[in-house]
């Protein structure tokens, strides 16, 4: 694998912790925002994380430290001119995404592979977005990425073998498993999992049961880690009904509608745990 720089667009909750991930493996990394101030807040969360992993042992102190002095950040896409990989981490808007990657595209060197963070969204029509689209490929992280030890590998059409066997080989060197999944809207995880949150809300719109009686249902009855409205929250709402609307567009199936009273939670402001209110407050 012939990596050394990576570059990640977006400071926010996965785009930290992407690299993180990969400056703790060893990579130099680029991480880039619209905003210094973006940037500082991604920092301090990654300077947390990894206080807590030393705290636990699971890092040295001279690790940590050597992390963080392999991440550089700016808000100039022109320092990614010498990177071998770019990871998108940006919010789940395609038009945002689109225009995103035809800057990267315009800035990376020719043989530079490209990847989506992206949950939903097409790895396909994204690709078509850059030039020489056999280097672009989907890497869909979970939150927490320094945590969370799956990766799911997305092919579009156009996706090259060498570029996915690279993307296989970055997943194991950063700890992580990979799985890799064909170009449908939500690929394997969300595929399976949004709709169940969604069908968590739609028992809690009906007033079948409490948010905490779902949750504990849900806990207690089929060994889940985390309740689905408690999840929803930490996905954040806006996330999950983007999500839906995706699939709902990309399968235009009525099964996938987003429920009613998440549409009208993330109308109000009611985003979960990053805006202090949704099926609980915090």
């Amino acid at each position: 694998m012939n990596l050394q720089n990576i570059g990640v667009i977006g400071a926010g909750t996965m785009g930290n912790g992407i690299a993180q991930i990969c400056a703790v493996a060893g990579f130099s990394v680029t991480l880039i925002d619209v905003s210094d101030a973006a940037l500082e807040r991604g920092m301090g969360t990654v300077r947390k994380n990894l206080e807590r992993q030393v705290s636990k042992e699971v890092l040295t102190s001279a690790q940590a430290n050597r992390a963080i002095e392999l991440i550089q950040t700016s808000t100039d896409y022109a320092s990614l001119q010498n990177v071998d990989l770019v990871i998108e981490a940006a919010t789940e808007n395609l038009e945002l995404k689109l225009r995103i990657l035809q800057q990267v595209s315009a800035q990376v060197k020719a043989d530079c592979v490209i990847a989506t963070n992206t949950s939903s969204l097409s790895v396909t029509q994204l690709a078509a977005s850059v030039s020489q689209p056999d280097r672009f490929i989907g890497l869909h992280f979970f939150n927490p990425v320094p945590v969370m030890t799956l990766i799911e590998v997305i092919r579009g059409l156009q996706t090259s073998d060498a570029t996915h066997a690279l993307a296989l080989a970055l997943a194991e060197r950063v700890g992580k498993t990979a799985i890799t999944a064909g170009n449908r809207p939500g690929f394997v995880v969300n595929r399976i999992l949004v709709p169940m949150i969604n069908e968590a809300i739609m028992v809690f719109q009906e007033g079948l049961a409490s948010a905490e009686d779902i949750d504990t249902g849900m806990r207690l009855g089929c060994n889940q880690p985390i309740g689905p409205l408690a999840l929803a929250d930490l996905i954040g709402l806006d996330t999950l009904l983007a999500i839906l609307e995706a699939f709902h567009d990309g399968f235009n199936d009525s099964k996938y509608r987003p429920a009613p009273l998440l549409k009208e939670m993330v109308a109000a402001g009611y985003l979960g745990r990053k805006s202090g209110r949704g099926f609980y407050s915090y």
